[in-house]
């Protein structure tokens, strides 16, 4: 990734979940004279979690930029900052091609799922680049966005993994990402939402 100035910054915020923090943290990086290149936020659990990366007109000491970061959080509560210099390893040369892949699963939780699925992909070179899980009650879903080398057997793969999963008792589904994409716009579209009539009484 091309950052909009050389000294670039990989920024981890975690706080109590509140609205106006981005507005914050953006606030912040505008002051400084930055600019964010790019940026995922999530929350987990009642917890507001960000990582970006940042780029600034002038170098600065990663410890400074957290400082100045956290200190736009409440007064009883700085937001929780770590920053370090960015290095662009997702372009280093060589590395081997690899196509996205999405892995749904779902069943009932147990302790050891998460470790048994990613040692697997782990002992394949198989990088997990997202992932969500959500319990309900004893019930587990999973989608996670995977980087699968190009010279992996898929059909084997998809073996592996319904075997794993059967060991485990829950199901797995492993889709080219523009499969799945493709699938879940096709559903979004046949199924429209129709907003209901609005009651009005004096």
């Amino acid at each position: 990734m091309r950052t909009q100035f050389k000294n670039a910054y990989v920024l981890n915020i975690m706080a109590d979940d509140h609205p106006g923090i981005v507005s914050a943290v953006s606030s912040t990086v505008t002051d400084l004279g930055g600019n964010i290149d790019t940026a995922s936020q999530t929350v987990v659990g009642g917890y507001f979690t960000l990582l970006m990366v940042v780029s600034l007109p002038e170098p600065t000491d990663p410890a400074d930029l957290a400082a100045r970061v956290a200190a736009g959080g409440p007064d009883d509560e700085p937001f929780q900052v770590v920053a370090r210099p960015y290095r662009a390893t997702a372009e280093r040369a060589g590395d081997e091609p690899v196509e996205r892949f999405v892995i749904t699963a779902f069943g009932k939780d147990k302790p050891g799922i998460i470790a048994r699925f990613s040692g697997y992909l782990a002992g394949k070179d198989i990088n997990i680049t997202d992932l969500f899980w959500s319990r309900s009650n004893d019930d587990f879903t999973m989608i996670s966005q995977l980087e699968v080398p190009q010279r992996l057997d898929l059909a084997l793969l998809q073996a592996d993994l319904e075997e794993l999963a059967g060991e485990e008792g829950f199901t797995v589904k492993l889709q080219h990402e523009n499969v799945f994409v493709a699938t879940n716009q096709l559903r979004l579209t046949r199924t429209p939402i129709v907003p209901q009539p609005r009651h009005v009484t004096d």
